[in-house]
């Protein structure tokens, strides 16, 4: 009588399953067809469906939370730590973007800062929402009247501004201190509004001025490769790989109002510098500074 054959056992076909890799042919396919005008459709149908059912869901419990922790939470703190959270799931379920955080996250994540950063784009926001730890940001009038949106900055804390409107710019300074002095952080794009081609602009005095008024030290960021992750005139999201790296703190303590010219400069000066590393590094790599948006 002939031998019968062996049946293979779990671990032979373990083994087996993992000496067959997926083709670099296929995975080229795939890639193409994510980074093609029909995939950035459809993947970016269902990111923007992601985005606005995740802010449906969270805006109710956002609510809840505010309520219970008014009393002891003037902040906004835990209201706001989850609004946060609404980008991190976005940015998980949206094959298109990759976005990372590198640098020294500060241990205490109740000492407050006066966060700044470069500007690159709207996504900006949604990378630094990464941080895990939470800080008001200092917005657009226009946001806060979208609906459900504005409602949850609303609730979030968040600091609203009227640009050219001398008693709302007043008045953000005002609330911007009142973060501040219950523990929260606030977040402030110093040049303004969004560079258009990807080079750092000068810098405003006003986040300096508070970080100084309040002797509060400021957190400098760097943001890159947000800038294709948004593309202009395009109601479609890009393909993106960006990373914000958070530098080391610079004490504001016994400096004046006449120091401001020079925090400011010397905090542009690190995120440049920041900067040009972070492109370096990514040439090491063979990545390109920003990834194709399109094709």
């Amino acid at each position: 009588m002939g031998s019968r054959a062996s049946t293979p056992n779990q671990a032979d076909l373990e083994t087996r399953c993992r000496a067959r890799p997926v083709p670099t042919r296929t995975l080229d396919h795939v890639s193409k067809l994510l980074k093609s005008k029909p995939g950035r459709t459809i993947l970016s149908i269902w990111a923007w469906f992601v985005l606005g059912i995740t802010m449906i869901l969270v805006l109710p419990i956002m609510a809840v939370i505010r309520l219970i922790t008014a009393p002891f939470d003037k902040g906004a703190y835990h209201a706001g730590l989850l609004f946060r959270k609404v980008p991190v799931i976005h940015q998980k379920l949206n094959p298109l973007w990759k976005f990372e955080v590198s640098g020294t996250i500060p241990t205490d994540k109740r000492h407050p800062y006066v966060v700044v950063a470069n500007h690159e784009s709207f996504v900006d926001i949604l990378l630094i929402s990464h941080l895990p730890f939470e800080m008001k940001w200092m917005s657009k009038s226009e946001f806060f009247k979208i609906p459900v949106l504005g409602w949850a900055m609303w609730l979030a804390g968040d600091i609203k501004l009227e640009r050219g409107d001398k008693k709302s710019g007043a008045k953000a300074l005002i609330e911007c201190r009142d973060r501040l002095d219950n523990d929260v952080s606030v977040m402030i794009f110093p040049e303004g509004t969004r560079s258009k081609t990807g080079e750092l602009q000068e810098f405003k005095d006003g986040a300096f001025r508070i970080a100084i008024r309040a002797q509060e030290p400021i957190l400098p960021l760097a943001v890159l490769g947000t800038r294709t992750a948004l593309v202009k005139h395009d109601w479609r999201f890009g393909y993106s790989h960006a990373e914000v790296r958070v530098l080391d703190p610079i004490p504001t303590e016994g400096l004046t109002k006449h120091d401001v010219t020079d925090l400011r400069d010397r905090t542009r000066q690190a995120i440049a510098a920041t900067l040009d590393t972070m492109r370096a590094e990514r040439a090491e790599r063979g990545e390109p500074i920003e990834a194709a948006a399109t094709e």
